[in-house]
C-alpha cells in the first residue's frame, strides 16, 4: 500500500467516524465528576438519552465516561470502553420499517479516529422482545466491553394491541 492510499483510507475513516448512524443527537441528562483536576475540566460520567429512530415508544439511556484534562477538552483523548445501557418502553410501540438483526440505532466516536461506540437493535422472536446492545469497537483491536438491555413489547393504553417484532425483521 502506498502512502497516498494510506492517507485516502485515513480520510475515509475520519468521514465515517464523524457521522452518527442516526441523525439525532443524544439528550444530555446529567454529568457527575469522577476525577478532580485543578487547572482543567474534571473527568466525568455522562448520562444521555436517545429515542430509537425506527421504533416509536422506546427510549434508551446510556452512561459513558468522559475524560477531562487538556486532551479531553480538545477532543484528542481516547475514551474508555466502559458503557452501560438501559432501554424501556415509554408509550405504545410502533415499528416504522423493517430492520435487520444488529442494525445500528446510534453511533458516536470515542477517539479522534479509531474507536466508536454503537447501540444496535435486534428482535428475540420467540419472546417478542426488542434487544439492544451497546459496545465499543476499535479499528485495530476491538473491545469486549458491552451492555445489553431488553424491552418486552407490552400492550399500552386502552387498545391493548401488541406489535410482533418478528413481523418487522428483514430476512
Amino acid at each position: 500500500m502506498t502512502f497516498r492510499h494510506l492517507l485516502l483510507a485515513l480520510a475515509g475513516l475520519l468521514v465515517f467516524a464523524a457521522h452518527p448512524a442516526a441523525a439525532q443527537e443524544p439528550d444530555l441528562i446529567f454529568r457527575k465528576s469522577t476525577v478532580f483536576r485543578l487547572m482543567t475540566p474534571n473527568d466525568k460520567l455522562a448520562t444521555y438519552g436517545i429515542d430509537d429512530p425506527v421504533v416509536d415508544g422506546v427510549a434508551c439511556h446510556y452512561t459513558v465516561p468522559e475524560k477531562g484534562g487538556v486532551a479531553g477538552t480538545l477532543g484528542l483523548a481516547e475514551q474508555t470502553s466502559d458503557v452501560s445501557l438501559s432501554c424501556h418502553q415509554y408509550g405504545p410501540i410502533k415499528i416504522k420499517e423493517k430492520f435487520a438483526q444488529g442494525d445500528v440505532v446510534y453511533r458516536e466516536r470515542r477517539s479522534l479516529i479509531f474507536k466508536k461506540m454503537q447501540i444496535v437493535r435486534g428482535c428475540d422472536e420467540k419472546r417478542n422482545v426488542l434487544v439492544y446492545m451497546v459496545y465499543t469497537d476499535k479499528l485495530i483491536d476491538g473491545s469486549p466491553k458491552n451492555s445489553t438491555s431488553t424491552v418486552p413489547i407490552q400492550p399500552w393504553g386502552a387498545a391493548g394491541d401488541v406489535v410482533k417484532c418478528a413481523d418487522w425483521l428483514s430476512k
